[in-house]
């Protein structure tokens, strides 16, 4: 027989006064003066409310709803003097899924938006006053991608990098570009310093002024040798790893499943802790490992 699914909204949205909806939580007294809510200000205030809020329908109190999501929208709406708002309706009152987990959008997503944006005619001018930014900050974002080849940009689509992580990696050729991001990807680290100091151990002849001397404040060119020849020696040593990652992590598995099975038989371990104890309690740390992987690999 087949279950029937219960679906997890009312199919149509309901209009509802902003008075008669009751939050579940108190926003904190510093969130007004917060950039977050700054732009959402500007955003409701230029084109509206995107995302309506999400209310559930109270049992105790006729006429009110309980507030889900989107307290601070509301809040917002409250200042501008807006009366009512447009709101899904949850055919349950929990409250938790709706941030248990935020995705935060990547600077190279919010640069094709803006170029989407753009395409369709709205003005740069425009979009700065929906985020709340400059129009000379749009213009930067415009041009994020410009000098950065394909490949790299196809590594680094998701990922948290800065604008000024692109600016640095516009200085090297496009195959030291894709090094660089593999890079970053491995380490799982996107911050200046660190790209900085990809570009430091970037030879000469992989810079796009490959003429033009690096120069970095408070290190010698030796230093800059030697940075090369390490990071060279990093690198090499992290595609060795990768080749092999996947079929050491299955046979660390194996492994571990095995010894723990031979830790549950009973025998196995009366003769371990009469004649190799200090195997026993190695054996043991093994078995209580949990398994790690990391988050690229999953």
């Amino acid at each position: 027989m087949t279950k029937k699914v219960h679906l997890g909204f009312e199919t149509d949205c309901v209009t509802i006064p902003v008075a008669d909806i009751l939050p579940v939580r108190v926003l904190s007294t510093s969130i007004k003066s917060s950039r977050k809510y700054t732009q959402i200000t500007a955003s409701i205030r230029e084109i509206g409310l995107v995302e309506p809020p999400v209310v559930a329908r109270h049992g105790d109190a006729s006429g009110s709803w309980l507030l889900l999501d989107g307290h601070v929208r509301i809040e917002v709406l409250k200042d501008l003097g807006q009366k009512q708002v447009e709101c899904l309706v949850s055919t349950d009152d929990e409250a938790f899924t709706y941030n248990k987990r935020i995705s935060r959008i990547a600077p190279i997503q919010e640069h094709r938006m803006i170029l989407k944006a753009i395409e369709r005619g709205v003005s740069e001018e425009k979009i700065a006053a929906a985020l709340d930014l400059n129009p000379r900050s749009i213009q930067r974002k415009v041009k994020l991608l410009d000098g950065i080849c394909p490949e790299a940009v196809a590594i680094l689509k998701d990922k948290a990098c800065t604008a000024a992580v692109f600016t640095t990696l516009r200085k090297m050729i496009p195959l030291r570009q894709i090094e660089a991001a593999e890079l970053m990807v491995n380490a799982n680290n996107y911050s200046v310093a660190y790209i900085s100091a990809i570009l430091a151990g970037t030879p000469q002849a992989q810079l796009v002024e490959a003429n033009k001397p690096k120069r970095i404040n408070g290190v010698t060119p030796q230093a800059v040798a030697r940075m090369e020849k390490e990071l060279a020696r990093l690198q090499e040593g992290i595609t060795q790893i990768q080749d092999s990652y996947g079929q050491d992590h299955l046979q660390l598995t194996v492994l571990r499943g095995y010894v723990g099975k031979l830790l549950g038989n009973a025998r196995v371990v009366r003769y371990l802790m009469q004649t190799h104890p200090e195997f026993l309690s190695e054996f043991q740390t093994i078995a209580e490992m949990e398994s790690v992987v990391p988050a690229e690999a999953e």
